[in-house]
């Protein structure tokens, strides 16, 4: 039997736990597979043009079953306690990494689901959206992480050029250093939720003693200060609204 249902065929409801629970198991199981990377002495330099100590690669987390069952679960239990059980008619993916994840969350809470090129294929309104689109349906919008939370605003604008209604987005995973980023969210009418943001790994880290000892300082300067972290290092120096 499908485990998303009960022997009488109705929907198992996900188990919604405090937001701290989630957010430190999600960090606990991205440091055991390492998807979270650290490098403080060659610094990444992200497209928002930031330099970071530390890279997130989500992308790494598909090819665990078990790691993803659970993070499915909390995503579904998420988006029901802080959007609503009736307040979604769609899930769309941001092209790539938020397909997966969008496939996976719309089975859970079952909806359609579409996604969002980042550049139009063929002509008209729905050139960047693969799906059968419904005009109106209040869709959210699923990516695997954000940053500055620019990237974002392209995928809201592009369903909404496409008649969707979009006023939220979800992440797995949120850096949680930049206040510029739900502002730039709430700009454009949309709220941001997330699993985890860097804070719950430096807590789990600090912990489990999962990341160098030597290294955690790095990883909590640039946490406490982005900008002069990233300045200092060859990156941005301030926030550019994307």
């Amino acid at each position: 039997m499908n485990d998303d249902f009960d022997r009488n065929g109705r929907m198992n409801q996900p188990v919604l736990q405090s937001r701290d629970t989630i957010g430190r198991r999600v960090a606990r199981m991205m440091l055991e597979v390492g998807a979270i990377h650290v490098r403080p002495d060659e610094p990444f330099i992200f497209t928002s043009g930031w330099a970071s100590p530390v890279y997130t690669d989500c992308r790494k987390l598909i090819s665990y079953p078990r790691l993803r069952k659970q993070l499915m679960d909390d995503a579904a239990a998420t988006i029901l306690r802080e959007v609503g059980y009736e307040s979604l008619d769609a899930v769309a993916g941001g092209e790539t990494a938020g397909i997966p994840f969008a496939a996976w969350i719309a089975e859970r809470l079952m909806l359609p689901m579409l996604y969002v090129r980042k550049k139009p294929k063929g002509f008209g309104r729905n050139a960047r959206i693969e799906g059968a689109v419904t005009e109106g349906h209040r869709t959210i919008l699923i990516e695997d992480l954000t940053t500055d939370g620019g990237s974002k605003v392209a995928f809201c604008e592009a369903l909404r050029e496409a008649g969707q209604v979009v006023e939220h987005a979800f992440v797995l995973f949120h850096y949680g250093i930049f206040p510029e980023t739900h502002q730039t969210m709430e700009r454009i009418g949309v709220r941001l939720h997330e699993l985890a943001t860097f804070w719950d790994v430096l807590a789990v880290a600090k912990e489990d003693g999962k990341i160098d000892p030597g290294k955690l300082g790095d990883v909590e300067a640039f946490l406490n200060a982005p900008a002069a972290w990233s300045a200092a290092h060859g990156g941005a120096s301030s926030f550019k609204a994307g």
